[in-house]
């Protein structure tokens, strides 16, 4: 089991929380959560993975995907073997569940 921990830089603050996706099987769940108000803009996030020896993998896909979100989030991964495909898939549902969430 390996536990990777990453931070990127923020422009707006998150206001609802999200989950998606499901441990098991090849999956993955994304909990998605507003950071700490008193803490800089930033998304702090933490993997937990099944597979080791693959950080660099997870670097790449998340910094794709930070280069397209600014979200100031805490998000946490929960990996049981998924693609970054899937990876990207979930990150990406987690955001707009969070911004439907919003809008309710």
């Amino acid at each position: 089991m390996e536990h990777l921990t990453f931070d990127y830089p923020a422009q707006r603050a998150v206001t609802t929380r999200a989950h998606v996706g499901v441990v098991g099987s090849g999956d993955l769940e994304v909990l998605l959560s507003p950071s700490d108000p008193a803490a800089s803009l930033a998304a702090h996030v933490v993997v937990r993975t099944s597979v080791d020896g693959y950080g660099h993998i997870w670097k790449s896909v998340l910094d794709r995907f930070f280069t397209r979100y600014d979200g100031a989030a805490q998000i946490e991964i929960n990996d049981f073997g998924a693609t970054p495909g899937v990876v990207a898939l979930r990150l990406a549902e987690a955001v707009e569940a969070a911004e439907e969430g919003d809008d309710a």
